[in-house]
C-alpha cells in the first residue's frame, strides 16, 4: 500500500523533523527530541541571517549619518559666509530665498543664523532679526514652539529666545507648570532672555517644585548676561516654597538687607525648609533684629532648625542672648546643640568667655568637657 508522500511530509523531510532520518540517529540514542533538534538549528540560522541583516543596516545608517554631518558642516560654512556679506551689505535677501525653500538647508541656516545672532547687539541684531522673519523662519520657530513633541518645544523656545521673537511667550508659560522638568527649565530660560524689563516675573506663575538646579541656571543667566537684579522680597510671599528659599538664597548672593523688615515673618514661615534657610540668611547677613523672634520660636522648632538658630546667634553675637544660650546649653541634652550655643556665648567676646569660665566652675552640672572643647584654640 505504498502512498506517495505528501507536501506536508515532504516539507517535514526537508527541515529533517522525521525520526527515521541517519543523520538524527545519535540524537535518538540519547532520546533527545527529533523536532527539537531541528528548531534549534532553524533559530540558530534565523538568528544568524538576523545579525547580519542588522549590521548591514547599521552600516548603511552610518554611512548616511556621516554624510549628512558633511554636508551640515559645508551648508554651516557656506551660509555664515553669506549671512556676514549681508550684515556688512554686499549681498541681499534675495540670495536666502532658495535656501529657504528647501526643508533640511532652511534648518540648518535657522541654525546658523542663531550662533551668529550671539555676538551681535544693536543694529546688526535688528537686521539679523528682520532677515529672520523676511524668510518666514520665525513661523518654523513657532511651529516647533507649539509642538505636542517636547523636545521640539525646546528647540522651538530656544529659536525663538536667542531671535527675540516675543509671539511663542504664551506656549512657554503654559510649559512653566509642565511635568518635564527640562521642559520647565527651558521655558524659564526662554522667558528670561525674552523680557525687556521685569526678567523674573514668571516666578509668580510658578506652581511646581522650583528645583535647585533650575536656580543655579537661573542665577547664572543673572551673571553671564548681566541682567538687572529685581527686588526679591516680592516673591518672600510667595505661595510656592521653593520660589520663596530661590528668592532667599539671591537677597544672600546680592546681599539685599532692605528685606530685614520682611525677614520676621519668613522666619515663621509654615515650611520648616523655608524657616531653616530664613534663619540661616539672617545670620550670614547679619540682620539683628531677628534674634527676637529666633528666640521665640526655637521651643516649637524641630531639630535641624534649632540648630540653625543656634548657629546663627553665634554669626551676630549680642550679649542680650547670653541668657537664652545658657539655657541651651543648660537644658539642652544634644552634645551638637550644647556645643553650637558656647561657640555663640564665646564670639560674644570678654563677656561670653566670662560667663563660661562661671559654667566651668559650677558644681550643678559639669560642662568642662564641652567648654574646654570649644575654646581649645588648637581645634578651632
Amino acid at each position: 500500500y505504498g502512498r506517495e508522500p505528501t507536501r506536508w511530509q515532504k516539507f517535514r523531510n526537508i527541515f529533517l523533523l522525521k525520526g527515521d532520518s541517519p543523520w538524527l540517529s545519535r540524537y535518538n540514542y540519547f532520546g533527545k527530541s527529533v523536532a527539537l533538534v531541528n528548531a534549534l538549528i532553524i533559530a540558530i540560522i534565523a538568528s544568524l541571517a538576523t545579525m547580519l541583516i542588522l549590521l548591514l543596516v547599521i552600516l548603511l545608517n552610518r554611512r548616511r549619518m556621516e554624510r549628512e554631518a558633511r554636508l551640515r558642516q559645508y551648508l554651516l560654512e557656506q551660509y555664515q559666509t553669506l549671512i556676514i556679506d549681508y550684515l556688512f551689505g554686499n549681498t541681499n535677501a534675495d540670495s536666502f530665498r532658495k535656501i529657504a525653500s528647501d526643508d533640511y538647508r532652511r534648518q540648518v541656516l535657522i541654525d546658523q543664523m542663531i550662533d551668529v545672532s550671539v555676538n551681535l547687539k544693536g543694529d546688526s541684531r535688528e537686521k539679523l532679526t528682520k532677515l529672520y522673519n523676511d524668510l518666514g523662519l520665525d513661523n518654523d520657530s513657532l511651529a516647533r514652539a507649539r509642538s505636542r513633541r517636547w523636545h521640539k518645544k525646546i528647540k522651538g523656545f530656544r529659536e525663538l529666545a536667542f531671535m527675540g521673537i516675543r509671539e511663542g511667550n504664551d506656549d512657554m508659560y503654559k510649559c512653566l507648570n509642565s511635568r518635564n522638568e527640562i521642559l520647565r527649565m527651558e521655558a524659564q530660560i526662554a522667558l528670561v532672555r525674552l523680557s525687556d524689563h521685569d526678567h523674573f516675573e514668571f516666578l509668580s506663575h510658578l506652581k511646581r517644585p522650583f528645583s535647585l538646579w533650575e536656580q543655579i541656571t537661573l542665577h547664572d543667566l543673572i551673571i553671564q548676561h548681566d541682567l538687572p537684579v529685581p527686588d526679591f522680597q516680592r516673591w518672600l510671599s510667595s505661595e510656592n516654597p521653593t520660589v520663596v528659599m530661590f528668592a532667599l538664597r539671591m537677597i544672600r548672593e546680592f546681599k539685599q538687607k532692605e528685606v530685614e523688615p520682611e525677614m520676621k515673618k519668613v522666619l515663621l514661615h509654615r515650611d520648616p525648609r523655608v524657616s531653616r534657610l530664613a534663619v540661616e540668611v539672617a545670620g550670614d547677613m547679619d540682620m539683628r533684629s531677628t534674634l527676637d523672634t529666633m528666640k521665640r520660636m526655637y521651643k516649637y522648632q524641630e531639630y535641624n532648625n534649632c540648630l540653625e538658630i543656634v548657629r546663627s546667634m553665634g554669626k551676630m553675637p549680642d550679649t542680650s542672648m547670653l541668657g537664652f544660650l545658657k539655657l541651651v546649653l543648660d537644658k539642652e541634652d544634644d552634645v551638637q546643640l550644647q556645643i553650637e550655643s558656647v561657640k555663640a556665648i564665646e564670639n560674644m567676646g570678654e563677656t561670653g568667655v566670662q560667663a563660661l569660665v562661671k559654667v566651668m566652675k559650677s558644681e550643678y552640672k559639669n560642662y568642662n568637657i564641652i567648654v574646654r572643647h570649644v575654646l581649645d584654640r588648637r581645634i578651632y
